[in-house]
């Protein structure tokens, strides 16, 4: 696993674009990242992640098509102004519980066990 200004990468999860974009909106939805503000160039940011600045094209382009960022010719590759913060954080959200809930009943627990399991791993975080 590569991990760099809180990005990782992991060779082995999937599509690289897909990683980079999905880091891209987590830091949006954890307001690492805001509104307005300038991206790497894509051939910075495939430097620095160590992967081919066609694969940053890539994820570049599908956040576009998402209406996340825009490039600005001359200028670079922004995050949109009106960037669907929120939605975006609440998409995250979601994504996460569905994979806890798959895998509860994967394990055949009960609601009340995945939840008691949740409420500790959250107050093992607070202690933090």
């Amino acid at each position: 696993m590569t991990e760099r200004n809180g990005w990782s990468l992991d060779m082995s999860a999937g599509p690289i674009f897909q990683q980079i974009a999905q880091n891209v909106r987590r830091s949006l939805a954890r307001g690492d990242l805001v509104p307005g503000e300038k991206l790497p160039s894509a051939r910075e940011l495939a430097q620095h992640l160590g992967v081919n600045p066609n694969t940053v094209v890539h994820a570049y382009g599908k956040l576009e098509a998402e209406e996340v960022i825009e490039t600005r010719r001359g200028l670079g590759t922004f995050v949109r102004e009106d960037a669907p913060v929120a939605a975006t954080r609440e998409a995250l959200v979601q994504s996460a519980a569905r994979r806890f809930v798959d895998e509860v009943r994967r394990l055949g627990l009960s609601d009340k066990a995945a939840i008691a399991a949740l409420k500790e791993v959250l107050g093992a975080g607070e202690a933090r």
